[in-house]
């Protein structure tokens, strides 16, 4: 199980036993794996605005070997509020499960080296909506986390950029 303050939350394999497709999609980023892992899995209140979204998230807890954090969002159907334990587990892989009021999701991260320096993510997750809404397809809900990922992936590149140049690794 992962514990999170006083709530229990689901064991890793709950999304396992959820009906529905598994999503999956690649992203290469032209940064060392080392440094891929420690920018995404660095979790912050400006991973919104590297989104283009308007999400506000809170760090809960910050731990070696885990992150608790959650999102807000005001929606035309109230409020989307989400809280996600994510499980770090160096030097390449992370999971995370999350829960909401409006979908459940768990999703597998794993990095891996690639010729030049490069490194691939291979994300894989399910997810457990709550209720009648609006119903992206399997393609869809790739094609939406494809250009997150690649906003990610630009921004991450620019900050691998500026810390050869000696300006550190942080976000902007």
């Amino acid at each position: 199980m992962v514990h999170s303050g006083s709530e229990t939350m689901k064991p890793r394999n709950a999304g396992s036993t959820w009906p529905g497709p598994e999503y999956r999609i690649l992203v290469s980023f032209r940064a060392p794996i080392d440094f891929v892992f420690a920018w995404c899995t660095d979790y912050t209140p400006g991973d919104a605005a590297l989104e283009k979204e308007t999400y506000q998230r809170k760090i809960i807890e910050r731990t070696p070997r885990a992150v608790v954090f959650e999102d807000l969002d005001e929606s035309k159907d109230g409020w989307d509020w989400s809280r996600a334990v994510v499980s770090l587990r160096p030097p390449n892989r992370w999971h995370m499960d999350g829960i909401g009021n409006n979908r459940d999701v768990v999703a597998d991260y794993v990095l891996s080296g690639l010729p030049e320096g490069r490194t691939r993510l291979d994300l894989r997750w399910k997810r457990r909506p709550h209720g009648p809404g609006p119903k992206l397809t399997k393609a869809g809900h790739e094609a939406s986390s494809t250009r997150a990922w690649r906003r990610f992936a630009s921004a991450l590149e620019e900050d691998y950029k500026r810390s050869r140049r000696g300006r550190g690794n942080r976000r902007t």
